[in-house]
């Protein structure tokens, strides 16, 4: 990975269209970018070398699929041993229904996203799942009413 890649006019130009549609061809990039699509290709290759980006993934609509409650949860764990934390995210990263998961200061340990068919789906895995780990000394749900935007980070 390059530490200390910089990026110019024609990089950001070219993940502007790829955050806009990740499929576009190189073809059509180098079209709209005025270069050759090996061009294109070798700045592609450069950047995700760099570390600047990494794959690509489609973008489920949740609702759509029969998802219709997001929530937040504050996790806090009972630290009895250095490892005891590490335990925690293990277990955690094996519920499927956990989309996030956030190591952070403050008043808890973790916070997670967790996406569910609906509340009694979420009850069930906060209950049997996620509290039912004896490290947890304590959770807090935040159910998300609608999502307001989400976004990348501009290219700047």
């Amino acid at each position: 990975m390059v530490s200390n890649f910089h990026l110019d006019a024609l990089d950001r130009r070219i993940l502007e269209l790829l955050m806009k549609d990740a499929r576009t061809s190189y073809v059509e990039i180098a079209r709209q970018c005025k270069v050759t699509h090996t061009a294109v290709h070798q700045r592609i290759r450069k950047m995700k070398e760099a570390g600047i980006f990494s794959g690509s993934q489609l973008v489920f609509n949740p609702a759509n699929m029969g998802y219709l409650t997001c929530a937040f949860i504050g996790i806090q764990v009972n630290l009895t041993s250095t490892s005891t934390h590490n335990e925690v995210f293990n277990k955690i990263r094996k519920i499927p229904e956990i989309v996030e998961c956030h190591h952070i200061s403050g008043k808890y340990s973790l916070l997670i996203k967790i996406i569910t068919r609906n509340n009694e789906h979420l009850k069930q895995i906060i209950v049997e799942q996620i509290q039912s780990i004896p490290e947890i000394s304590f959770t807090e749900t935040f159910i998300s009413l609608q999502e307001g935007f989400a976004r990348q980070l501009p290219i700047g």
